[in-house]
């Protein structure tokens, strides 16, 4: 019985954990991007992404530790930019980098010398190390989550599509090069959708902001 409560107590969590994601995607599923006069409409916007097995944390994010019976162990803990997390007992605990099943199992052992059999579940509740911007002549400036391989087309759809005096063929990326010079990257909107310049639509990397003038 208490094995099969333990286990309750994880799907709860993760059920808990996602329902947030899952009115995202309920709220955001269907959207349609605006027509553009002189050219194709951008696809329909993709369902709201939401962090797989694989997904790696980073600095920055949020994450939810909850220790079965131990709920002053248990809450949410900001990933530092040093990619640590503080908890009670455990002390400071390298978080970036790892999944948040890894991150289960590292806070676990830690608290073996504490805890007769400690169950851990670890949820990312925000994730900011990954993301992407669009500003500009969009209807929905903003963040996204960049949770899985996305490119310059997917991200106009996401925001929502162009207000009606973009300048479409004028569109470009700034993206940050390791040594911490910015890249400007173009992007004739256009010409992509026409099957021209396909080189163009780029996937985009964490920190990617797309300006549509």
């Amino acid at each position: 019985m208490r094995y099969i409560s333990r286990t309750i107590f994880i799907l709860l969590v993760a059920v808990v954990s996602i329902c947030p994601f899952a009115t995202a995607q309920t709220s955001t599923a269907g959207t349609q991007a605006k027509a553009l006069p002189a050219g194709p409409s951008i696809p329909a916007a993709a369902d709201r992404p939401t962090p797989g097995s694989g997904y790696l944390i980073g600095p920055g994010d949020v994450v939810a530790v909850h220790v079965w019976h131990e709920p002053e162990i248990s809450g949410k803990v900001p990933v530092r930019t040093d990619g640590k997390i503080s908890l009670p007992l455990v002390g400071e605990l390298q978080a970036a980098g790892l999944t948040p099943e890894s991150l289960q199992i590292s806070i676990r052992k830690k608290l073996y010398d504490y805890i007769k059999n400690p169950e851990v579940a670890v949820v990312v509740e925000e994730m900011n190390s990954r993301q992407f911007n669009v500003m500009g002549e969009v209807q929905k400036p903003g963040n996204f989550p960049l949770l899985r391989p996305t490119r310059v087309l997917d991200a106009l759809a996401l925001a929502g599509g162009f207000r009606d005096f973009a300048k479409v063929t004028k569109i470009y990326i700034l993206r940050r090069a390791p040594q911490g010079s910015t890249v400007t990257l173009h992007f004739n909107y256009k010409r992509v959708v026409k099957g021209k310049d396909g080189d163009d639509n780029v996937e985009l990397l964490p920190g990617d902001t797309i300006v549509v003038p």
